[in-house]
């Protein structure tokens, strides 16, 4: 594991939006995508993580990531912002385009070492995450649970929320994926995902490094 230097945010900034995987930066930095259902918390946990309020847009709508959104964090990895699933206010083709685009992206981008799946943990365990989890399980893409908005629950009932979802994935699932339990508000599960990312982006630079 890298030192704590490496895990620290120097700087975060916007780099580009785009509406298919052929205009994604080029380049070769690791990307972490961050998806979930419409209303999670994404944009709110990413502004958490990077510690740079408003760099990802928060809007009372959901629905409102419409592309695959890149930030370039310390000049060295990219975090990638992804359009939420399971918005209804919109048109069964305009949802189709978007399950298109997600689905390209996560499937042909080379440079993606991890996606985080949140999880609103006020809610129980949801059909529509279960079953992008199974997916992206079926296709062999790594991935890890980031649950969100535990700052509105009591202790006892987080705990709660946490063992309901860790047991519904063990109906099926043979093993639990890593997951972080998180709070844009209090900051909880912050320095546990950049070490995790630290972590894998040595990894990646190690795997790099040893191609011939």
């Amino acid at each position: 594991m890298q030192g704590n230097d490496r895990q620290e945010i120097r700087s975060a900034r916007f780099l580009v939006s785009s509406p298919d995987i052929g205009s994604c930066p080029a380049g070769g930095l690791p990307e972490y995508a961050f998806i979930g259902r419409s209303n999670v918390g994404k944009s709110s946990l990413i502004n958490m993580l990077t510690g740079t309020r408003g760099l990802a847009k928060i809007s009372q709508t959901p629905g409102k990531t419409r592309l695959i959104n890149h930030f370039i964090i310390n000049d060295e990895w990219h975090l990638v912002d992804l359009p939420g699933y399971g918005y209804a206010k919109i048109s069964q083709q305009e949802r189709n385009r978007w399950k298109k685009m997600i689905h390209a992206y996560l499937l042909g981008r080379k440079t993606l070492v991890c996606t985080f799946i949140l999880i609103d943990t006020r809610h129980e365990p949801q059909r529509i995450d279960l079953d992008f989890m199974a997916w992206m399980a079926e296709n062999r893409l790594p991935f890890v649970l980031a649950f969100t908005k535990t700052d509105k629950l009591s202790k006892t009932g987080l705990a709660g929320a946490v063992k309901d979802y860790c047991d519904e994935l063990l109906l099926s699932w043979e093993e639990l994926p890593a997951y972080f339990v998180t709070s844009a508000r209090t900051g909880a599960g912050r320095e546990a995902m950049l070490a995790f990312i630290s972590e894998n982006n040595l990894l990646y630079r190690e795997y790099l490094s040893g191609k011939p």
